[in-house]
């Protein structure tokens, strides 16, 4: 694995979370639009997603290119824009780009599930050199995270199913992000007595 570059944290939070707020300045300018592309007529909102894509597979690669690594998550995500992106415009089909929140929460928390089964954290495989932290202490987390995503994975088939697209972009890009945020902050608050310091490294 080769090391990973240092990076000023403001260009990462830009390439990060910079895709997302385009697309939703994007659909902000076009959601009323009609385009008649290849004899076919997409909406605005259709039209943003596939500009979505190839926005999202640069910020990645100037990010790969400045940091020397990509995270798993960073690139399933990719992955499944990709994939769901074109089904959207194969099917000229919103619902299958506002299916892909759905699933990739969805799938984060059978995964992390799956893990908690089999009485292992896949969660302290990913994040354990970023925080140290007792096993128990990453039970409790993977627990917590795996209800969590699996909650936001409900949350967003109700509300691309029951609000208007207006809506869906407003939460989709603001509204999980935010409660996510909060949520993990909240955890890593509530378990620091699970955190393991220097010092108690030296004394053991």
């Amino acid at each position: 694995m080769s090391d990973v570059k240092p990076i000023n944290p403001i260009v990462k939070q830009v390439l990060e979370l910079g895709p997302t707020i385009l697309f939703f300045l994007i659909y902000l300018r076009i959601k009323d639009d009609t385009f008649v592309i290849g004899g076919t007529e997409y909406t605005g909102f259709i039209v943003s997603a596939l500009i979505f894509v190839p926005i999202l597979l640069v910020a990645m690669g100037l990010l790969w290119r400045l940091t020397g690594q990509l995270s798993r998550m960073q690139v399933f995500t990719a992955v499944m824009v990709i994939f769901f992106g074109a089904l959207t415009a194969w099917f000229n089909d919103e619902r299958f780009f506002k299916m892909k929140t759905t699933i990739v929460y969805g799938l984060f928390s059978v995964l992390l599930g799956i893990g908690l089964l089999r009485g292992q954290s896949y969660l302290a495989y990913v994040m354990s050199e970023m925080m140290p932290m007792r096993d128990e202490g990453w039970m409790i987390l993977t627990r917590r995270l795996c209800a969590a995503f699996a909650v936001l994975a409900v949350a967003n088939e109700i509300i691309w199913r029951t609000m208007s697209t207006d809506a869906w972009v407003k939460i989709e890009t603001f509204g999980f992000p935010i409660a996510l945020m909060a949520f993990l902050m909240w955890q890593f608050t509530s378990l620091q007595s699970y955190l393991i310091s220097e010092e108690t490294d030296d004394a053991s």
